[in-house]
């Protein structure tokens, strides 16, 4: 079940860029019902963000010339469309998390968030 949304300048999925640095800010809009959890969510965090590639084509196993398998890549098309995003926290305003470069789609769902610890 998600727990929010991304929203971003993002518009397409071509509008996405190849490396995750290269990403708009973005907010994460998190749902009410899940306001507790963000309890200790601060700017400076960082963060792993657990997204659903809602655009991906599930039936691709490979990708590039020569054929590299998706799961030596970060193509978003693969059998379980599961992006995973480190970010860092801007700033925390309610349920509207922002955070720096993401590379995701507006309207992506966001699964979960999870602290980064140690060299991770």
């Amino acid at each position: 079940m998600p727990i929010g949304v991304v929203r971003s300048s993002l518009d397409r999925r071509t509008d996405a860029p190849r490396r995750p640095d290269d990403g708009p800010p973005a907010v994460l809009e998190i749902d009410e019902r899940f306001a507790a959890a963000l309890a200790g969510v601060e700017a400076g965090m960082d963060v792993f963000v657990i997204t659903w590639l809602h655009e991906a084509v599930r039936d691709v196993l490979q990708v590039r010339r020569p054929p590299t398998g998706v799961f030596a890549t970060r193509s978003p098309d693969r059998p379980n469309p599961i992006g995973i995003h480190r970010v860092t926290i801007t700033a925390v305003d309610g349920t509207r998390v922002h955070v720096g470069a993401l590379e995701a789609i507006d309207g992506t769902p966001v699964l979960d968030l999870k602290p980064c610890i140690g060299n991770a």
